[in-house]
């Protein structure tokens, strides 16, 4: 199968499964079997999910990707009993990163509810057309694309999330600081946007954040 086809939520399924670790593997770039240079969206998807696992507190070199050809089967031999060790190193999915069960299954899930709204976003506004693996990861390190990311999914995340916090019960603006690991300034500034959008009210009897 071209590594092209491997979906964003294919990776989810994976980690949700409770896998510690993905690997991709592909044909080398401009190499591609199929003439469709699918390696390149499989590398866009790839870099594009390390930042939303940064987002949501995970360690993205849970998550490699490598091109190889098919005699490098030596190559191939190094790159997983590095990624193994690597894997091993982190510890278990969620625990290594100090995140608790319950908390882990809820940040994977609110990721995979938007999986339809990623690939909207990914498809009209952070899909590069640059046919190098240095352009793409030029691309994902910039301040473009930074700012993109926070204003489309980085938001999107971060509400979302609020969200399934306050299903819990009502929480204080430093208590979904605290758990989502972002500053209060923006806490504030994402239960504004739910609020406006009826997501979310303040009880001024609890001085508590509540859903609407």
């Amino acid at each position: 199968m071209c590594s092209g086809r491997v979906d964003l939520s294919f990776v989810l399924r994976a980690f949700s499964n409770g896998n510690d670790g993905v690997f991709i593997g592909g044909c080398r770039y401009n190499d591609c079997n199929y003439g469709t240079h699918g390696n390149y969206h499989a590398l866009n998807m790839v870099l594009l999910f390390k930042k939303i696992m940064e987002r949501i507190g995970l360690n993205p070199e849970r998550l490699r990707i490598e091109t190889m050809s098919a005699g490098d089967g030596n190559l191939f031999a190094e790159i997983m009993s590095d990624f193994g060790k690597k894997v091993k190193e982190l510890g278990p999915l969620g625990k290594g990163e100090g995140i608790d069960e319950n908390a882990l299954k809820s940040k994977l899930e609110v990721v995979t509810n938007l999986v339809p709204y990623i690939r909207l976003v990914e498809r009209e506004r952070l899909r590069v057309p640059f046919k190098s693996e240095e352009e793409i990861q030029k691309f994902f390190t910039s301040d473009e694309f930074n700012r993109l990311f926070a204003e489309t999914i980085g938001e999107k995340l971060a509400i979302s999330q609020i969200v399934a916090l306050l299903r819990q019960g009502p929480q204080t603006t430093g208590d979904i600081a605290q758990v989502l690991g972002l500053s209060p300034s923006e806490v504030s500034r994402y239960l504004n946007s739910s609020s406006r959008q009826r997501f979310v009210r303040y009880d001024e009897g609890l001085k508590r954040y509540a859903l609407a």
